[in-house]
This record gives structure tokens, sequence and C-alpha cells, in this order.
């Protein structure tokens, strides 16, 4: 028997996220995939309304019902610095009103501000999960972006965030207390290896966005040319761009290597358990799931002090390291230190149980217990 079904009845949950996998593949997309299949395992009935250029489509994937809307047009709305993802939520609206949902649970402030607007409708309880930390320099670069966030924060019944650094960064823009639940990683999905072995070469992986300046990849670049000085056998593992000039451009650079185009799970699940070190040098992360994924398949990481992803490392040197400022030395000095941290056969299940820690199954759990809290809430 599912947890939610020993003795309570499983709940109707509506995901509202403005894209989904196959068309985008971040992390974002990849925490509502997870987290809906947490909740149909523990006996809920969650579905899922996105949107896509194409036609609308209904699909069940791996039991998940998704609704696909058409999403038109957004570029005139996009020259005249409009908020992202605005074109598609009429066609949410009505999805939502013709729906039977017990809870609506949205990912970005757009669908945020339907879902609260449908809570006023229909007396039900709505969620504004914030799945980034807010600055100022986010906050005004897109007109009525301040406005949308304080609708979506006011009257949504919880917002979430991911980490403690997001929630206090979410009161200091925005004066909004928030629920932290830190997203999960699928310890099933993502586990070390039967054979313990590593690359034979020292492998240094980051699945950061190539072409987003807050990834700061270019200082991961930097930071890996000292460490070849130290290491000249170490390669670098990069996501492969979608630019193939900028693709042949970093392929062309000593020791550094490309995922395979789209890479899909497993590629991505042995390029974890194969890498000595998994890196994300980012500014701004609400969280860090890759790090999250890393561990749990037994590997070391590296990460800035900046943001959220302190708290996935939990304070723990024997998993990893983190860096300070924006300096290559500093940076390669922590991936060094990693590297050897990889070289120690008890570094694996340190790694693991530290990835246990933050288990899909708590996030899923956590959510839960708050969707019935807000349901009690509102009679």
């Amino acid at each position: 028997m599912t947890e939610a079904g020993a003795g309570t009845a499983g709940l109707r949950i509506a995901l509202l996220s403005p894209c989904t996998w196959p068309e985008v593949r971040r992390g974002a997309e990849r925490l509502v995939r997870d987290l809906a299949g947490g909740l149909i395992a523990r006996g809920h009935r969650p579905r899922l309304i996105t949107s896509h250029p194409g036609p609308p489509s209904r699909a069940v994937e791996d039991g998940l019902e998704v609704i696909r809307h058409w999403r038109p047009p957004a570029g005139r709305l996009a020259r005249r610095k409009f908020e992202d993802h605005l074109t598609h939520l009429p066609f949410s609206w009505l999805s939502l009103l013709r729906g039977d949902d017990d809870v609506a649970h949205a990912t970005y402030v757009t669908d945020a501000v339907v879902a609260a607007r449908w809570s006023r409708r229909t007396g039900k309880p709505s969620i504004h999960a914030v799945l980034g930390a807010p600055d100022r320099r986010y906050l005004v670069r897109r007109r009525k972006r301040i406005a949308l966030w304080v609708e979506a924060c006011r009257d949504c019944d919880a917002v979430t965030v991911l980490s403690r650094a997001a929630a206090e960064a979410l009161w200091r823009e925005l004066g909004v207390e928030a629920r932290v639940i830190p997203p999960g990683v699928d310890t099933a999905a993502f586990s070390p290896p039967e054979d313990p072995g590593r690359d034979e070469r020292p492998t240094i992986l980051c699945l950061s966005a190539i072409d987003d300046p807050m990834k700061r990849v270019d200082l991961l670049l930097e930071a890996f040319a000292l460490v070849r000085r130290e290491r000249p056998d170490a390669r670098l593992l990069l996501d492969r761009p979608s630019d193939p000039a900028l693709a042949a451009r970093l392929g062309a650079r000593d020791g550094v290597e490309l995922l395979p185009a789209r890479a899909g799970q497993a590629e991505l699940l042995e390029a974890y358990r194969r890498a000595w070190v998994c890196a994300l040098p980012s500014l701004g992360e609400a969280f860090g799931l890759v790090l999250a994924e890393a561990l749990a398949c037994g590997t070391p990481v590296v990460g800035s002090d900046a943001g959220g992803i302190p708290e996935v490392l939990g304070g723990r040197e024997d998993v990893g390291r983190l860096f300070a400022g924006d300096e290559p030395q500093a940076l390669a000095t922590a991936l060094l230190e990693a590297l050897e941290l990889a070289a120690d056969p008890a570094t694996r299940s340190r790694c693991r149980e530290r990835a246990e820690e933050l288990s899909l199954e708590r996030s899923v759990a956590a959510y839960e217990s708050l969707y019935r809290e807000l349901l009690a809430a509102r009679g």
C-alpha cells in the first residue's frame, strides 16, 4: 500500500510549469518531473499543465498526465521587455478551471499568478514554488516583473524555496517569508556503480550551460588550465552547447571534451559515475541539484560558496570543497583538493551518505505535508 493510501485519500495536484521535457532540459523541469513521479508513487494524482510551440496535446508520460498548450509567439512582448512566459497563461487558466484539482502548485511566477487567481475563484489552496534566488538585478530586468512577484507571493497560500539562502534572498528583496523544501535527488536512479573504478584520467565534470554567464564556465576553464599544471593528465568534461562553432572552439582546448549532443539519462549517469569531481562554479544558485546527483553517484563535488550550494555539502569537507570569489586560483585549489578526495576509497560511501540526506522521498513527503496543511487551513 502506498503511504498516501494508508488511511488517507490521494490528492489531485495541478503542477504548472511554462516548459517541460523534451523541449527544455534544465534543472527546474527535472525537479517538476521528479516531484510528480514521487507523488504518483505515494498514491496521489498529479497532472502537469505546461506549454510548447506546437499544437495542443495531452499524453500520459511515465504515469503523469501532461497537458501541453500551444504557446503563442512572444517576440513582441520580449522586445518591449515584458516578463517571459506570458502567452500561454489563458490556456493554463482554462485547464485549472475545468479540472477538479485540490491544489495548484506553480513553479514560475506567471503561472503562480494564475494559480493565485484560481484560489480566489475556487477557495482551494495554491503554492508559488520559487526555484531560484531572485535578486534586485533580476527583478528589475523586465517590465511588470516586480508586480507579478508581489501578487504571486501575496496571494498564493504558501511560498516555497529550495534553500535557506534563497529564503534570505526573497525576504531581503521582497519581504516575503518562505518555507524551505530542498529538492530531492532520486537516489535509486542516481547511484554508485557496482564497479568502483573511475575514469583512468582525473576527470572534472561540469553540466552547466556554457552560454549562461552566471554559471561561470569561463572561470572554470581558466582554473582548469591551472589544474593541468599540477595534473597534466586531467580532463574537463562539459555539456555540449547547441552552438556548433562554440562546441568546436571548446573541443579544441587541451584536455577539454564534450558530452554527446542532448545526452540522455544513461549518458549523464555514466558521466557522474566515472568522473572524479563534479564542479558547479555558479553564482546565484538556489541549490545545485547536479551536485546532489553527483554525490548520490559517489562523486565528490566543488562549488562556489555563494547561494545555496554550501547547503548541498552540509558543512562536510569529506564530500567536496567550496571556493570563494572569482579568482581562477581559488577554484583550481578546490579542484585539486577534490581530486585528492576522489582517490580515497572511503569518499564514495561518504558522498552517498550525504546524498541520502537529500533524498527525493524526503522532499516529496515535505510537499505532501504542505498540501494537507493548506487544505486543512482552507477547510
